[in-house]
């Protein structure tokens, strides 16, 4: 592990350990407020979660965002529910109309009970945490009210999690074993096929190669937005996989520095950071927070969000077993360059297409299709981090950035860049078809 990186992460630790420290009274939250709080502490969570790899995190945000839609949805006459929407989504029991509940409570509830869930394998510390919020937010949203409302609305939102997490137990990623790592698999033995870039005996095969056969959430299946092949393997200097792997070999050899940031802003390392999906779920954060937006806004698009990002890693891992290419380390190191080095780890998984360009995508499709296409942000991702904010135009033009940055790193060709950004998009429109308003 590179030195930054050591350094990051043990900043992230102690950033970690302030949600452990005593907690000030504060008026009684809103319901933006109690989502806010949870999604927060749940980019921690990810950061400090082991078995959390990016496409393990992305389905967490999933049913995060389903849960809390639809915790919303049941109180706020503007929201529709997603049950017929989502695949194999039913609808869950209504509140019922001849009692009294409190929207907040119903809302805090469900998150507090879905995050104990979806994180019951964290570390000790994160344990701490997670009781400690429950306790702080569950006395806080309570306040003042009587408590008859407050234990039924309690119940209801813990029903609704429970009617979500009972749906999430058939779609294929609700256990991982092995830290996502197959001890049985056969590798395909190829020259352009994939071969194990670690010396970590675990990753001597790939990272969760099924994951492209998990039930969707909006699309109707893992090959809806399948892509053409990429360019056919060749030796050949006259060849398209040729000149696209001398490409990725030039720029790491001539990195300039502001490549070199843009490469590590947009590593998002599993363990070193909330991984590519928290990194876009953090964006949105920012910019919900900063136009101080209702529960509701909050509630659709973080449950359009968090879905297309699922979406997308299963999208984008369907093609990558499909096609099952080689890294560019492997082909340089074979055909051009034995010395050559990456600038970045590369991932233990097939290369085509980029994961980052694909989950981006579809971010950017959402997040455009939310807040317009000329919406100028600062992204402060990794600004805990000791790592400088990052500025972008549009939605689209940060997307690009995070796919380009893979090729910075030598970790991807640009075929897989560019393609997977249309897989992307493709993926992303899905989630903004779906009918969140009523």
């Amino acid at each position: 592990m590179n030195a930054i990186w050591r350094r990051i992460g043990a900043i992230g630790l102690i950033i970690f350990s302030v949600w452990s420290a005593p907690l000030a009274a504060a008026e009684r939250p809103g319901a933006d407020a109690v989502i806010h709080d949870w999604y927060r502490l749940v980019l921690e969570l990810v950061r400090h979660t082991a078995t959390y790899s990016p496409p393990v995190a992305s389905r967490a945000f999933a049913y995060l965002g389903v849960i809390a839609h639809e915790a919303t949805a049941s109180g706020d006459p503007a929201l529709r529910s997603l049950a017929g929407q989502l695949n194999g989504f039913s609808p869950l029991a209504s509140r019922d109309p001849a009692k009294t509940y409190d929207q907040t409570v119903v809302i805090n509830a469900a998150l507090a009970e879905a995050v104990g869930q979806l994180f019951s394998n964290t570390g000790p510390t994160g344990q701490r945490v997670l009781a400690r919020m429950r306790a702080k937010m569950a006395a806080r949203v309570a306040d003042g009210l009587d408590q008859q409302v407050a234990a039924l609305s309690e119940d209801y939102g813990r029903a609704v999690v429970a009617h979500v997490l009972d749906w999430s137990k058939d779609d294929g990623g609700a256990t991982v074993e092995n830290m996502g790592f197959p001890v049985e698999f056969a590798l395909n033995k190829g020259p352009g096929n994939w071969v194990p870039t670690s010396l970590v005996n675990q990753q001597q095969k790939p990272l969760l190669p099924k994951w492209g056969d998990n039930r969707p959430f909006a699309m109707p299946q893992g090959k809806s937005c399948s892509l053409p092949p990429p360019p056919a393997y060749s030796e050949d200097k006259g060849s398209v996989f040729y000149t696209e792997a001398l490409e990725v070999h030039d720029v790491v050899k001539a990195i300039t520095p502001e490549q070199r940031a843009i490469a590590r802003f947009w590593s998002d390392d599993p363990m070193l950071s909330p991984t590519p999906p928290g990194h876009w779920i953090s964006i949105a954060l920012s910019i919900l927070d900063e136009r101080k937006a209702p529960a509701a806004d909050r509630a659709d698009l973080l449950a359009r969000l968090g879905v297309t990002l699922a979406d997308a890693f299963i999208g984008c891992w369907n093609s990558k077993f499909e096609y099952d290419l080689l890294r560019p380390i492997t082909y340089i190191k074979r055909v051009i360059d034995p010395k050559w080095e990456a600038l970045l780890i590369t991932p233990p998984f097939p290369e085509y297409p980029s994961g980052h360009s694909t989950q981006s995508g579809a971010a950017a499709a959402v997040l455009t299709a939310f807040f317009g296409d000329d919406v100028a942000f600062v992204d402060s991702t990794h600004e805990k981090d000791g790592l400088p904010n990052r500025s972008f135009p549009n939605f689209w033009a940060a997307a690009e950035e995070a796919g380009i940055s893979r090729l910075y790193g030598g970790i991807h060709f640009r075929a897989a860049i560019e393609r997977g950004l249309d897989q992307g998009r493709c993926i992303g429109d899905h989630a903004v078809a779906l009918v969140t308003r009523n």
